[in-house]
C-alpha cells in the first residue's frame, strides 16, 4: 500500500516562503497610498468627514473603529497627529467549479503521516491509530488564506467544509479601492496554498486513499483574503478576521467554538490587523498564526503579537532516511515518547526579536498535501514553511476547544506553552532528498516553549 501511495505522489518540493508582506509605503511622498487608521473613539460621520480632508475614505470597519484611506504618503504624519486617531500606518500587500466529491465524511481512519505522528495525533501503527480521544467534532476552524481550489471536493469531504459561511474578500483600501466580497471566488483558487493548509487540519484524499488530519471532524470555513497570486492587502485580511469573529459573535455558529488559522505574515505590524485580532479574541475566538519565514531577520505579524498563538516550523531528523527514500513521510515511525533530539528548527523559521512573542513549534518541513500546478489534474507536493506548521497547532487548539469550549485565548496559549516539549538550542544533521546531509542550528529565539503535542495539550486541558 505504501509503495502504491508513493508512486501516486508528485514528489516535488515547494518551499512556501512566498507569503510575506511588502509595505505599500514605497511610493513617493506625493504618491497615493492606502493608509490603515484605527480611531481611539467610535467612528462617526463627523470624524469621517474630517478625516476625508486628508484623503478619500475607502472602507470603514465599525466593529474595530478602523478606516482605510486613500491619501498622499505625505499626509501620513498629519493623520497620525489627529486627536481621534490611535494609530495609522500604510496598508501593505500580503505575499504569504464543483467536481467529483470524496466518498467519505471524514478521514479519521486514514493513512498516517510523519507530521501527525510528530504532534502525537497518531503513532503510525497499522490501521486506524489515533492516539487521542478527540477529533474536532463540533468545532469550526476559519482558514484565512487563498481559499480552496476549484477541485476541493476531490480532496475533502463536503461535510467538512462550511460552504454556507465560506467567503472571499478582495480589493483593499488605498490605491485598489474598497474591500469587496466576491461570491464563490473562495472555491476558485489557483494558488493551492489554502488547500494545502486545510489538508493538515482535516486530512485529505490522496487519489482515493484517505490521509489523516489533526482535527478531521472539525468544520473548516474558507475565508479567502489572498488573491490568485497569494497576495492581498492588510485591510482585506482584517476584514476576514472581523467577518469570522462576527460569525461567532452573532450566533451564526450556535454555541460551537471557533479557531482562526492565519498562515500568513507581515514584516511590520499593522494597526488594523491588531485591532481585528483583539476584536476576535474578545468574541471568544482562538487565533493562531505562523511565525513567518524570514529566519534571523525576525518573526512576521500578526504572529509576533503576544496575544496571538504563534508557531515556528520544526523538522524531523528521520526525514529522507535513507537519502532518496520517497516513502519516508508515511512509512517511517516517529519514535515515542517525544524526544527533542529527534527534531530541529528549520533555517527559514522566523526568530523572535525584541518586542515579538514566539509560542510553540510544529512540523513545517516536508509536509505533504494537495497542491496543483495544472488545472484539472490533482497533485500532491511537499511544502516547507511556517504556513504548514500553523494549521497543526490550530488543529490542536480545535481538539482542546472540543474538550472544553469555555477556554479563552490566553488559556489555550498557556496550556500549549506549558505542555510543549522543550527544544534546547543546538544543531542537527539531517538527510536530504539527494546530496549530502545538511546541518541545521538554532538558538533560544527560534523555539518558543518547544514542540506542541496534542496528547500533552489535551491532558493539560481541564
Amino acid at each position: 500500500m505504501y509503495r502504491k501511495i508513493v508512486r501516486m505522489l508528485s514528489l516535488v518540493l515547494v518551499v512556501a516562503l512566498g507569503l510575506s508582506y511588502s509595505p505599500a509605503s514605497a511610493a513617493s511622498q506625493n504618491g497615493m497610498i492606502g493608509i490603515n487608521v484605527v480611531f481611539n473613539t467610535d467612528v462617526t460621520n463627523a470624524l469621517l468627514a474630517d478625516l476625508g480632508t486628508h484623503g478619500r475614505v475607502r472602507d470603514v470597519v465599525y466593529e474595530i473603529d478602523a478606516v482605510t484611506l486613500q491619501a498622499r504618503a505625505s499626509e501620513l504624519e498629519a493623520i497620525r497627529a489627529l486627536p481621534y486617531v490611535a494609530a495609522a500606518n500604510p496598508d501593505a500587500e500580503v505575499k504569504g467549479v464543483p467536481v467529483d466529491t470524496v466518498a467519505a465524511t471524514n478521514f479519521l481512519s486514514g493513512v498516517n503521516t510523519w507530521d501527525q505522528d510528530a504532534v502525537n495525533v497518531t503513532n503510525l501503527q497499522a490501521g486506524p491509530d489515533r492516539t487521542i480521544g478527540y477529533d474536532g467534532t463540533g468545532v469550526y476552524v476559519a482558514v484565512l488564506d487563498t481559499g480552496l481550489l476549484y477541485s476541493w471536493r476531490q480532496y475533502f469531504p463536503q461535510e467538512r467544509i462550511a460552504e454556507e459561511f465560506a467567503i472571499a474578500f478582495g480589493g483593499g483600501g488605498g490605491t485598489q479601492g474598497t474591500v469587496s466580497t466576491q461570491p464563490n471566488k473562495w472555491q476558485q483558487d489557483t494558488n493551492s496554498h489554502g488547500t494545502h493548509v486545510t489538508s493538515t487540519i482535516l486530512g485529505y484524499s490522496l487519489n482515493g486513499v484517505p490521509v489523516n488530519g489533526t482535527a478531521p471532524m472539525a468544520t473548516v470555513i474558507p475565508v479567502k483574503v489572498l488573491n490568485q497570486n497569494g497576495s492581498g492587502q492588510n485591510s482585506v485580511v482584517a476584514r476576514g478576521i472581523v467577518y469570522a469573529a462576527n460569525l461567532k459573535a452573532d450566533g451564526d455558529l450556535g454555541s460551537s467554538p471557533l479557531v482562526i488559522n492565519m498562515s500568513l505574515g507581515d514584516s511590520v505590524p499593522d494597526v488594523m490587523i491588531e485591532a481585528a485580532v483583539d476584536y476576535a479574541i474578545a468574541q471568544g475566538v482562538i487565533v493562531v498564526a505562523s511565525a513567518g519565514n524570514s529566519g534571523e531577520t525576525g518573526m512576521g505579524w500578526p504572529g509576533a503579537y503576544p496575544q496571538v498563538i504563534s508557531v515556528a516550523a520544526s523538522g524531523w531528523i528521520g526525514e529522507w532516511s535513507p537519502p532518496g527514500n520517497n516513502g519516508w513521510w508515511n512509512n517511517l515511525d516517529v519514535p515515542d515518547p517525544t524526544n527533542p533530539a529527534d527534531y530541529y528548527i528549520t533555517d527559514f523559521s522566523g526568530r523572535e526579536l525584541a518586542g515579538q512573542d514566539l509560542d510553540v513549534a510544529a512540523p513545517g518541513s516536508w509536509v505533504v498535501g494537495p497542491y496543483q500546478i495544472q488545472q484539472g489534474n490533482t497533485s500532491y507536493f511537499f511544502l516547507g514553511g511556517t504556513s504548514m506548521a500553523s494549521p497543526h497547532v490550530a488543529g490542536i487548539a480545535a481538539l482542546m476547544m472540543q474538550k472544553n469550549s469555555s477556554l479563552t485565548q490566553a488559556q489555550v496559549e498557556n496550556i500549549l506553552e506549558a505542555s510543549a516539549v522543550p527544544l534546547a538550542p543546538g544543531c542537527r544533521t539531517v538527510a536530504q532528498p539527494s546530496g549530502p546531509a545538511q546541518q541545521f542550528c538554532w538558538g533560544a529565539d527560534a523555539t518558543g516553549s518547544g514542540l506542541a503535542t496534542a496528547d500533552a495539550a489535551l491532558a493539560a486541558t481541564p
